[in-house]
C-alpha cells in the first residue's frame, strides 16, 4: 500500500535551504519507497526561503527579476515573486522578501549596523506595486539594519529631510538627524501583509535596536543612539510603535504599518497561503525540520506548528535537525539528527544535501518496517 507523506521543513540556516532539504528528504524517501505519493510544501516564517516556499508550492508563481541597492548601499540582483491572479486579486499577488534584497547574510559578515539600510527591500516592493499587483505578501526576516523600515518608505516614495530640508543618511545614523517626515508622495498600498514570527515593539527595553541590534553590528552606545531614533521616527509616522511585531525587522514592521499594511505571524499565514493544511489532510507521515531542534523549538517556531497541523489530521510526523538537543520535547515524534547520521556536526554541516537523503531513506525504511510489524 502506497502512503502520502507531506515534506515542510524550514531552512537549515546557512547551510541548506527549505526547499533544498525538502527535495533532498523526498529523493531519498523515493528512493527507497517509489510508489509512494511524496508532496513538498518547504516552510518559512517570513525570513530567509520565503520565496522558495511560495515557490514550490505554487507551480503558476513567476521570479520577477530586479537590480536593488543592497544593505551595503551597493547593488544586486534579487527578485521578487508573482504569484497568479485570483478571486479578490486580479492583478495578482507579490511576494517580496527582505533577506534577498535587504538582509544581513547579503553582507558576508561586514554588519554595518549604523549605515545598514532597507532601501532595496523597498525597491523590489515598488517593482512589485508598479506591477500592478493586487495583494503584497512581505517577508521580513534576517534584516540587517534597524532603520525604521524609512530605506524601504523612501523607495517607495516618503521623505525623510534634517533641520536643513536635506535628506537623511541611510540607516540608523539618518535617524539621528532626522526632524521631517514627508509622505505626500508615498505609492498608494495595496493589500499589504507582512509576515513576521517577531512580536517586540519598536522601542525601549524589548525593541528593535535593544534585542536586535547588537547582533546586526550596534555597540552598547549604537543601540542607546539607534533607539533614541526610532523614538524620533514615531512621533513622526501615523502608526502605533507599541504593536506587535512593529519592531520587526529593525522596525521596518513600523514603517510598514505607516504605509498601511497589516502584520500577521509568518509560518501560519504561509502554510494557509501555500496550502500546507489541504496538502497534509489524508496524509500518512509528515516530515518537518530545522537546523537546531531544541527545548525552544515548541515555543512557536516552525517545526512544531508543522507538527501540530500533523497532530490535528491524525497523521504520524518525524523531525528531521542538523542536531537534537537534550532538552528538545520529541514526545511521540520519529527524530532523526544529522549529526548523528553524519558522526559530527562538521561532517553534517559539510554536505547537508547528503545527510538529509539519508535521513529520508531511514524514515521510509522505518515506515516499511511498521508495515512488517502491523
Amino acid at each position: 500500500m502506497s502512503l502520502r507523506v507531506v515534506i515542510a521543513p524550514d531552512s537549515f540556516k546557512g547551510t541548506c535551504a527549505a526547499a533544498d532539504a525538502a527535495r533532498a528528504l523526498a529523493d531519498g524517501w523515493s528512493s527507497a519507497r517509489p510508489g509512494d505519493e511524496v508532496i513538498l510544501r518547504p516552510m518559512a516564517d517570513g525570513g530567509e526561503g520565503t520565496l522558495d516556499a511560495f515557490a514550490t508550492a505554487i507551480p503558476d508563481a513567476r521570479r520577477m527579476p530586479v537590480r536593488v541597492t543592497g544593505p551595503a548601499g551597493l547593488p544586486i540582483d534579487a527578485s521578487w515573486l508573482l504569484l497568479p491572479p485570483g478571486e479578490g486579486t486580479p492583478g495578482g499577488t507579490g511576494v517580496v522578501e527582505l533577506a534577498s534584497t535587504s538582509g544581513i547574510e547579503l553582507l558576508h559578515g561586514d554588519l554595518r549596523g549604523r549605515d545598514a539600510s532597507t532601501l532595496g527591500f523597498g525597491q523590489a516592493i515598488r517593482a512589485a506595486v508598479d506591477h500592478g499587483v493586487s495583494r503584497l505578501v512581505l517577508g521580513i526576516g534576517s534584516s540587517a539594519s534597524t532603520d525604521g523600515g524609512i530605506g524601504a518608505l523612501t523607495a517607495l516614495g516618503a521623505r525623510f529631510t534634517d533641520a536643513y530640508d536635506l535628506s537623511i543618511p541611510p540607516g540608523a545614523a539618518g535617524l539621528e538627524e532626522l526632524v521631517k517626515a514627508d509622505l505626500t508622495r508615498l505609492r498608494p498600498a495595496p493589500d499589504v501583509l507582512v509576515l513576521t514570527d517577531v512580536t517586540n515593539p519598536l522601542t525601549g527595553r524589548r525593541g528593535a535596536a535593544a534585542v536586535f541590534g547588537p547582533q546586526k553590528g550596534l555597540d552598547a552606545d549604537g543601540v542607546a543612539r539607534a533607539d533614541a531614533g526610532l523614538v524620533r521616527l514615531a512621533a513622526l509616522l501615523d502608526a502605533d510603535p507599541d504593536a506587535p511585531g512593529a519592531g520587526a525587522a529593525g522596525g521596518t514592521g513600523f514603517g510598514l504599518l505607516a504605509w498601511g499594511a497589516r502584520l500577521a505571524g509568518g509560518a501560519a499565514e504561509i502554510a494557509a497561503l501555500t496550502g500546507l493544511p489541504d496538502a497534509i489532510a489524508g496524509a500518512d507521515l509528515v516530515i518537518t525540520g530545522e537546523g537546531s531542534y531544541d527545548g525552544q523549538s515548541a515555543d512557536g517556531k516552525t517545526p512544531a506548528f508543522v507538527t501540530g497541523l500533523a497532530r490535528d489530521a491524525g497523521a504520524r510526523a518525524a523531525i528531521v535537525a542538523g542536531r537534537i538537543a537534550g532538552d528538545a520535547d520529541t514526545a511521540g515524534l520519529e527524530v532523526v539528527s544529522l549529526t548523528a547520521l553524519a558522526g559530527s556536526p562538521d561532517a553534517a554541516m559539510a554536505d547537508p544535501p547528503r545527510w538529509l537523503r539519508e535521513a529520508g531513506t531511514r524514515i521510509a525504511a522505518g515506515a516499511d518496517d511498521e508495515r512488517k510489524d502491523a
